[in-house]
């Protein structure tokens, strides 16, 4: 089953609020199926946003969700739902990469930022969700804040995420599995390439 079909399977079984026949139908209208989820970090290539939407969903759900407090649909929103902020925020554009082993010069494709709705990361994917389907609080603060510390408004120091994070553990969940889909998971799976730290 290819991630597109995935991705619509989990929606349709899980998510059955009012208003999400019609953000599906947007979804399907935008490049959300073939938009790469980074430039050139975690699967930075063609469908790479919804393999990783995919990703961030099997890791919540296998590791995280709890059947007497975690509500599913809950679950499918948030992680299948977070990164609609990259909707329209890449573009293919071509520049001029020297061969190393033959000295000629040839033209490359690349992904490159062109953001189309600058209104921020996660408050752009709550805001966009919403133009359909309701949020509980839970879940708008989880996608809000789904960044934590990589978040750019928190680098003035703003304790919003952390206590996000203490009332909603939703938003917690959502973090981690995130982190772990972007750093470990995918970072594996990336033209078997090994990324190191250097100091």
């Amino acid at each position: 089953m290819d991630f597109t079909k995935e991705f619509k399977t989990i929606f349709k079984e899980n998510i059955k609020r009012s208003g999400c026949t019609e953000l599906l139908n947007w979804l399907e209208g935008t490049d959300f199926f073939v938009a790469p989820a980074s430039a050139k970090f975690h699967c930075a290539y063609k469908g790479g946003l919804v393999e990783h939407s995919v990703n961030v969903y099997k890791v919540m759900i296998e590791k995280h969700f709890c059947e007497q407090m975690d509500n599913s649909e809950s679950f499918a929103i948030c992680a299948l739902l977070h990164d609609l902020c990259k909707i329209h925020f890449y573009k293919v554009s071509m520049r001029n990469v020297k061969d190393e082993n033959t000295g000629v010069w040839k033209k490359q494709s690349f992904y490159m930022i062109d953001d189309s709705f600058p209104f921020g990361h996660g408050e752009k994917s709550v805001f966009l969700i919403e133009r359909f389907m309701k949020l509980a609080t839970s879940e708008a603060m989880a996608i809000r804040w789904h960044m934590g510390g990589f978040d750019e408004s928190v680098k003035g120091g703003s304790f919003a995420p952390g206590l996000a994070y203490e009332r909603y553990p939703l938003a917690v969940k959502l973090a981690v599995s995130d982190l772990e889909s972007t750093y470990i998971n995918e970072k594996k799976s990336k033209n078997d390439k090994k990324f190191f730290i250097q100091f």
